[in-house]
């Protein structure tokens, strides 16, 4: 080790602290500790699945093997195509796997796109991939982060086997992810598409630090595992089957503000309250920002997020942190334009202006809207909204729901003057339908400043 390594691989070294150095350097020697037929001099495919194999697909195993063995030492990236052949029997060197562990946990997108490229690629000799093939590594570099979620214990809180379809979100967020991509106009990406992609979209190179760090067992000082989901509390969950799943969740969270980072709590849901207008607005009002999902009778999943808590008004409320995305049949979100601050809209019993609930547009032409009856709503963009520059997001303009799911995700608003923790539970607490309706009927809620109703547990 120490002068006997290039100076390429001296480099690497150089970026990681001197306390680091001995665990980077100690990889190659753990990799091969209880191997069969270990030389002492590389590393086997068969050591790396021994590794790693928990914790990833085996087609992403062998992708970062193919990647280390096509490593050259002496210019510190993969070979040049000339040099490219299938992966030596050898295996892979003490330095080849340096350079890997230096470029993948702290090297610069220009260092990682060559060794993405590498992982992407199907055959050897090839400078282009087709966006094809770099969704095909995505999946797999997705699917071993949803892994490693779960077999860490890292879910926060959340229940995959009650939550949606995981195999599939797994694809939809790989093709978001490689939707990024600005290939050729003969639709290839070479090294160059690759930085640029990778300096824009950071979850390439979060998801790939954490799988390298994860299934090499490599622990950086000052640098905690990524948790990806945000923790969720008070959610009942054998009662429930979740419109969202893993990577929905692992795409949506980080659209959120910053400070948003506080437990997300199931507020309302078709399948555990009915199909009521009124008992929805129940949970959403007064909790804070919420992210409300639905999912229409053609199977499209789309929704909204909402930066304040919810009030019943005639006007627009909100600002310009809110957002549309859809779920399926693509994972997108849609931001603030602009154009107006129509980000908001609530209301009920009103002779003059429309009832329901609305994001985005205006009255008659929204967004988002559902209809205060509830089995109803629309989503018109002709060919954009303008709030939020986002398409039709249900599957007909005109669309039928077929369910409903609201989560409080932000910090809850603090107690209004007056209020206190203890006491008798008023009847306002046990039914928040009767508590919406009074409100919606204009009478004084006297107990209303007593206390704030008290969240179901699990």
């Amino acid at each position: 080790m120490g002068n006997t390594e290039s100076v390429a691989v001296q480099k690497r070294l150089a970026r990681f602290r001197p306390e680091e150095r001995p665990m980077i350097e100690g990889v190659f020697d753990k990799l091969q500790v209880g191997a069969a037929g270990s030389s002492g001099k590389t590393l086997t495919l068969e050591m790396l699945q021994s590794s790693m194999g928990s914790l990833a697909p085996d087609s992403m195993v062998r992708r970062v093997y193919q990647c280390m063995c096509g490593i050259d030492p002496e210019h510190a990236a993969p070979r040049a195509p000339e040099k490219t052949s299938t992966p030596p029997a050898s295996g892979v060197g003490r330095e080849q796997l340096l350079i890997f562990l230096a470029d993948t946990l702290r090297g610069t997108a220009e260092e990682r796109a060559p060794l993405v490229m590498a992982m992407s690629k199907r055959a050897a000799g090839v400078t282009t991939v087709s966006c094809e093939q770099v969704a095909e590594f995505l999946q797999d570099l997705v699917s071993a982060a949803v892994q490693i979620l779960v077999h860490r214990g890292r879910l926060q809180g959340w229940q995959p086997e009650r939550m949606g379809d995981c195999s599939l979100g797994v694809k939809l967020l790989a093709e978001h992810l490689c939707s990024e991509l600005k290939p050729s106009d003969q639709g290839v990406c070479d090294v160059s598409c690759l930085e640029d992609w990778i300096f824009r979209v950071s979850q390439v190179s979060l998801y790939l630090e954490m799988l390298v760090a994860e299934g090499l067992n490599v622990s950086l000082s000052g640098r905690p595992a990524p948790t990806l989901l945000p923790p969720c509390r008070e959610t009942p969950w054998k009662d429930l089957r979740c419109l969202l799943d893993l990577p929905t969740l692992m795409f949506l969270a980080p659209q959120l503000p910053d400070s948003y980072s506080a437990p997300w709590r199931l507020v309302f849901s078709t399948r555990l309250h009915g199909e009521s207008f009124t008992r929805m607005m129940a949970g959403l009002m007064k909790r804070g920002p919420t992210l409300l999902l639905l999912k229409d009778t053609k199977g499209h999943i789309f929704g909204g997020f909402a930066s304040h808590a919810w009030e019943v008004k005639p006007q627009f409320q909100g600002d310009s942190r809110c957002f549309l995305f859809t779920v399926f049949p693509t994972l997108r979100v849609y931001t603030a334009t602009g154009y107006n601050q129509h980000f908001m809209y609530l209301n009920q019993n009103q002779q003059t202006m429309p009832n329901g609930l609305g994001m985005g547009g205006q009255h008659g032409y929204f967004g988002l809207w559902l209809d205060n009856d509830f089995g109803r709503g629309h989503s018109r963009a002709r060919p954009k909204c303008t709030t939020y520059g986002s398409p039709q997001l249900s599957g007909e303009e005109d669309f039928t729901l077929d369910s409903v799911e609201v989560w409080a995700v932000g910090k809850p608003p603090e107690p209004e003057e007056g209020e206190e923790g203890g006491g008798k539970k008023s009847i306002l607490d046990v039914d928040p339908e009767v508590q919406a309706m009074m409100e919606m009927a204009g009478k004084t809620l006297h107990s209303q400043g007593l206390r704030e109703p008290e969240e179901d547990q699990d």
